[in-house]
């Protein structure tokens, strides 16, 4: 899953943690979640031609979990899918350096559809109208051992972690602890879980001390070494290190999850016709269903398939904003 961090390896006060919660939501790296820093659109997104958003070209925005090359290699023969399913019609394929820019580029017109983060949506319907077509899924999460359940969801949650012989039995006994969490701009490494404490009546940034560490992985470590006392990471992070701890289940618990987080989105831009939303909609669903769609879109971003998504599903983002823009 899309892991929204851009870590900073050193601890945080509460002035400066409130510091970077104002810059997160005045939009510096609310909309960031795995390379780069806003820029123009123009030199942001590679590939733009004259006929990006015309009639005969159904332009598709990406944003590299890894190298842009590869990311363009991975999603092109996508694209050639999404193809048939549109009568023939072209679909190019979009390399953007981040999030930002397919937000931009979806409110100027020159793209199409893209691929965003619950929070970069959120921003663009509400600057550009933009109009939510499908969430992603993947398999839900059992919260006793970590394994992965049979039902497909467009959910996910946030953790918190403790030591399996922790004094911390309650979300009140973390006040005075030391909580390893990821970049303020994480969705499960630290938004979602500082707003379900604070609606429990636990304010991390006065109430505990923050440590930042470099990765979901790191902070179930921290937790296993007990060089701090909480973590915060999605749910269960633990099997990103299962295989080097196979103790790790054993020696942690889990003491709280947060509200659900909405899965990731793929969006249009606001004119874009009816008819054409209604065939990428259907289109995507049943690629995702066949052998060969399903390994490409799990390729892209761990996506097990997509489901028709609704606005309302994302209040919960709008308002873990409001609560961090009052910090």
């Amino acid at each position: 899953m899309l892991s929204f961090s851009k870590p900073i390896s050193r601890e945080l006060n509460g002035n400066q943690m409130g510091d970077f919660m104002k810059k997160f939501v005045a939009g510096t790296a609310a909309v960031l979640t795995l390379a780069g820093v806003a820029g123009t659109v123009a030199p942001a997104l590679s590939g733009v031609t004259a006929d990006a958003a015309s009639k005969k070209t159904l332009t598709v925005g990406f944003v590299p979990s890894n190298q842009a090359d590869t990311m363009e290699a991975r999603a092109k023969p996508l694209a050639k899918l999404l193809s048939k399913e549109l009568g023939g019609r072209k679909v190019k394929v979009v390399v953007s350096t981040d999030y930002n820019s397919i937000v931009e580029a979806l409110g100027s017109g020159t793209l199409d559809v893209g691929f965003l983060p619950p929070d970069a949506y959120v921003q663009a319907h509400k600057e550009y109208k933009a109009k939510l077509l499908l969430q992603t899924q993947r398999y839900g999460v059992n919260k006793e051992d970590g394994s992965p359940t049979k039902k497909l969801v467009n959910w996910y949650k946030s953790e918190i972690l403790v030591h399996a012989d922790s004094d911390i039995k309650d979300v009140a006994d973390l006040k005075g602890k030391t909580i390893a969490v990821q970049d303020v701009s994480s969705s499960s490494g630290y938004i979602f879980p500082a707003y379900y404490l604070n609606s429990k009546g636990v304010n991390i940034t006065k109430d505990a001390t923050l440590q930042t560490v470099k990765g979901h992985d790191q902070g179930v470590l921290a937790v296993v070494s007990k060089q701090d006392d909480a973590a915060f990471v999605f749910q269960d992070a633990r099997n990103l290190v299962k295989k080097d701890n196979p103790s790790v289940f054993k020696d942690t618990k889990v003491l709280a999850l947060s509200m659900k987080i909405p899965n990731d989105t793929v969006t249009a831009r606001a004119d874009l016709d009816k008819a054409t939303r209604t065939k990428v909609t259907n289109g995507l669903i049943k690629i995702a269903k066949t052998k060969k769609g399903h390994d490409l879109v799990k390729n892209l971003y761990s996506i097990e398939g997509f489901a028709k998504g609704k606005d309302s599903n994302f209040n919960v983002v709008r308002k873990a904003a409001d609560w961090a823009k009052a910090q």
